[in-house]
């Protein structure tokens, strides 16, 4: 019998076997009791074979969906299954810098918050990091994420009873935005730690990809939230400004390091 692990790391898994080993090395030198869930929603690729390496590390859970879920449902599965008293969610293409887990634990504990995430750095599809670093705020709140979503799902850590009540929904807009804001209003503020302790990968393929398909799952979240039109378009408008203002200053903040 293994103890039973203080964080859960829940990486999905699709048609990501050139890209997992990253992530998950990344998860395994974290100094804290934890375990791994890798869940393959229905991938064709070799992912079975470069799972095995992780065959004898009692830390690592290798699990697949019977058919195919979408990253959302299988999010969920993974909470569902997790025996840690918190979450943290890994996209397989993204890694963490060293550490990360620490010192959410810690940001966490001194401010009582259910959700902790941190700043990201934005790497190249490649894996080439960019020094472009895309800031969080120490204090996260409700009305502060209506503007626009500073939090990246690879790096939340959260209760896994808040999950467990907020699951993942509705795969056509940004789940994780959606679910970020049901938190926040139900349980109060989260708290940030701004050092890109996420190393993020750009890719034109998510969904996340494309600006206007981008823009239209934005507007989903508002209606899923059961918000007026009056509400949405407001929301909306904040929305794009901030998500301009967003990268602008990471651009800006990688010519500064130029100089």
């Amino acid at each position: 019998m293994r103890d039973k692990p203080l964080v859960s790391v829940v990486i999905p898994a699709y048609q990501c076997s050139h890209l997992i080993e990253k992530a998950i090395d990344s998860v395994l030198i974290q100094d804290v009791e934890l375990e791994v869930l890798v869940i393959d929603d229905g991938s064709s690729d070799d992912l079975d074979q470069v799972m095995r390496q992780y065959e004898d590390d009692r830390r690592v859970r290798y699990i697949k969906n019977e058919k195919n879920m979408g990253v959302a449902a299988t999010r969920n599965r993974g909470v569902r299954l997790a025996e840690g008293r918190y979450i943290a969610f890994l996209d397989a293409d993204d890694w963490w810098a060293h550490g990360k887990l620490k010192h959410q634990l810690s940001a966490i504990r001194e401010s009582d918050a259910v959700l902790c995430s941190t700043a990201r750095e934005l790497v190249t599809p490649e894996g080439k990091r960019t020094g472009r670093v895309i800031s969080v705020p120490q204090k996260i709140t409700y009305h502060m994420m209506l503007s626009h979503n500073c939090i990246a799902c690879s790096s939340v850590l959260v209760k896994r009873e808040v999950m467990m009540a907020v699951p993942m929904e509705h795969e056509d807009c940004h789940e994780d935005y959606l679910a970020w804001l049901k938190i926040l209003r139900e349980y109060g503020d989260g708290c940030g730690i701004n050092e890109p302790l996420l190393k993020y990968r750009l890719s034109s393929a998510g969904k996340s990809g494309n600006k206007f398909h981008a823009a239209k799952m934005t507007w989903k979240v508002y209606q899923y939230m059961g918000f007026s039109a009056g509400q949405s378009m407001w929301c909306f408008i904040r929305y794009a400004f901030c998500g301009v203002g967003k990268y602008t200053k990471a651009v800006l903040g990688q010519k500064g390091k130029a100089q």
